[in-house]
């Protein structure tokens, strides 16, 4: 079966427009009970292409590894944002993630004329946007920032896991995986954990 492959198709009609740097926005970890969330922003070279960019679900680790450098290497600008769990305990997850979001597209050099989102609008942006349900399928900008955000927050948990190895964060990245609940059963809740979140009923191990 072919792998789906995002297109430029909505960045290049907002280029039409006149609008010269089109950022691209995602983020990932939001539904994980350990760990930060992570936002990527990325503007994609117009002619440069980076071949095999798609949304980061469907992409192996070594793909994506490989992407990652081919994408900061080609971009205009790219940055990413990292919220920890006590803030995302202090503020809710829904927020930690436009913050997260709104921080990584506000770090870009130089600043994107327009900015388009996966699903989501980014409040007090200086800049025009718009939200794409799927965006990470859609569009190529949009699935390259979750490819930054992706391999970005596991290299974080790859650490985590260095410093403290029972709960297995380098396996489940923070998942609710029947793992990780059973080693939450059995250790209780790390520093690293989301002390807000509750393990849901479903062990749930796809990634966001």
């Amino acid at each position: 079966m072919s792998r789906p492959r995002a297109s430029r198709t909505v960045e290049n009609e907002i280029r039409r427009l006149g609008f010269v740097h089109v950022a691209g926005v995602d983020e990932v970890g939001r539904g994980c009970l350990a760990g930060p969330v992570v936002a990527g922003a990325v503007v994609l070279t117009p002619d440069h292409y980076v071949a095999g960019i798609a949304d980061s679900k469907v992409l192996v680790a070594a793909e994506r590894e490989r992407l990652f450098d081919e994408i900061t290497g080609a971009a205009v600008a790219w940055h990413v944002a990292v919220i920890e769990p006590d803030e995302i305990d202090r503020i809710n997850i829904h927020r930690a993630s436009l913050k997260a979001m709104r921080e990584a597209v506000l770090a870009l050099n130089p600043l994107p004329g327009f900015v388009i989102v996966d699903a989501f609008r980014i409040p007090d942006l200086p800049m025009p946007q718009r939200g794409i349900v799927g965006g990470d399928r859609r569009s190529t900008a949009i699935a390259a920032a979750s490819i930054l955000a992706k391999v970005t927050r596991d290299r974080i948990m790859a650490e985590l896991h260095a410093v403290d190895p029972r709960y297995g964060f380098d396996k489940h990245k923070g998942y609710a995986t029947k793992a990780h609940l059973d080693a939450v059963s059995h250790f209780g809740y790390s520093a690293m954990h989301r002390r807000t979140f509750r393990p849901p009923t479903l062990f749930d191990t796809i990634p966001d």
